[in-house]
């Protein structure tokens, strides 16, 4: 047991240093527009920047690593991670900020996507999704302590010193990954033809279908978080960071309840249900955004409600995987930046036209509806696969 809680604890302290170079994009957003000389959602295209590198390194990577023992294929990716968001936090010029923000991505499913296996093999049956929230609760407690501090930092200091926390944080994790970590031997997955096969089936994109589509509710909200509490709530920028804290730590509870809801009634029902409770829930944010004690409610709330999905989906894609196990669940990482992406950029749209800053999240509650009906439709197709089957 002291093994196995090390070795999750080495995978929640990289999921804290992956979220907090994500998320602290969304929190220093406007200060970063202002030190560029550009408007916010063109800044915003950094977020997108990091999710496409997710989407090309996640396969990539771990196909290119697949021969070698999870912890020293973990351990590789973290000094990718670190060495990236360290040239992002130098970048002269925003052409090299964008090129950066894309390598530092990279990295980023491939580590979920071992790690989500790792974590399965050091659980208990009947437990495994909880263990991959453990490792998702680092990424999670990134919105309650490391993107506030980031923000912070970014605002009365530079963005710049927040992602020299990041790497920080990368090294931390190398070390834990080094120190506590136990040594796994490689996932028996199928040879690359044998994983690769896995995207034959019409139900696999299905799947990548329901993450990539329905996480973009998720995405059309906290991308915009901080101009909507600003322009829209009336909050001082100043008391910015208290907001992140709540919706971070909403995320953070949100993500262990979306656990333990998948072990109990299953992955599938845990993901339709926490996919329409986005979409209410987004709902609600757009038209009680005017209200400044209500956004800091509804930050909590939202970030609790949207971040659920997570675990069960990655167990989606581990159940419906056998054989391929890792391969799918960075699959399923690079389609949760595929919904990062569709969330920031469509989002942005209503922005541009002129709308107001809790408009993106009526485009949010699309995605995450969309995502839904996605998700009854894998369910039902893998019934009728296990009915046809047996």
């Amino acid at each position: 047991m002291k093994g196995l809680n090390k070795g999750l604890i080495a995978l929640a302290i990289g999921g804290l240093s992956i979220g907090m170079t994500e998320f602290s994009m969304m929190g220093v957003l406007p200060d970063l527009a202002a030190d560029q000389g550009v408007s916010i959602p063109t800044a915003a295209h950094l977020i997108a920047f990091y999710a496409l590198g997710v989407v090309v390194g996640a396969p990539i990577l771990v196909l290119i690593t697949g021969k070698f023992p999870p912890k020293k294929v973990l351990a590789v990716l973290m000094i990718l991670f670190v060495v990236f968001n360290g040239l992002f936090a130098i970048a002269p010029s925003y052409t090299l900020l964008e090129v950066s923000r894309f390598a530092a991505g990279l990295p980023h499913g491939a580590f979920f996507g071992v790690g989500s296996v790792v974590a399965t093999s050091l659980a208990k049956k009947g437990r495994e999704a909880r263990a991959i929230s453990v490792m998702f609760a680092g990424l999670t407690l990134a919105n309650v302590v490391g993107v506030p501090l980031g923000t912070f930092v970014g605002h009365h200091y530079s963005w710049r010193f927040t992602y020299g926390i990041v790497c920080f944080l990368g090294l931390m994790t190398l070390l834990s990954i080094f120190f506590w970590m136990p040594d796994i031997p490689k996932a028996k997955d199928g040879n690359l033809f044998g994983q690769l096969k896995y995207f034959s089936k019409k139900r696999s994109w299905l799947l990548i279908a329901v993450i990539a589509i329905g996480t973009g509710g998720l995405f059309a909200w906290i991308s915009y978080i901080a101009p909507m509490v600003i322009q829209i709530g009336g909050v001082d920028p100043d008391r910015l960071p208290i907001i992140m804290v709540l919706a971070g730590l909403g995320m953070f509870i949100g993500n262990l309840f979306g656990g333990k809801l998948a072990d109990t009634v299953g992955a599938a029902k845990a993901a339709i249900f926490c996919f329409l409770a986005m979409v209410l829930c987004l709902l609600t944010v757009h038209f009680t955004a005017q209200f400044y004690y209500l956004t800091y409610v509804m930050s909590f709330i939202t970030g609790m409600i949207s971040f659920s999905v997570g675990t069960p989906l990655q167990m989606m894609l581990i159940n419906d995987a056998k054989g391929a196990e890792t391969f799918a669940a960075s699959a399923g990482q690079a389609s949760f930046n595929i919904g990062n992406t569709l969330g920031s950029y469509l989002g942005g749209l209503p922005i541009v036209f002129g709308l107001a800053y809790n408009t993106p999240v009526l485009v949010g509650c699309g995605l995450a509806f969309t995502g839904a009906m996605l998700a009854v439709a894998f369910r039902r197709n893998l019934k009728q696969h296990v009915v046809a089957a047996g």
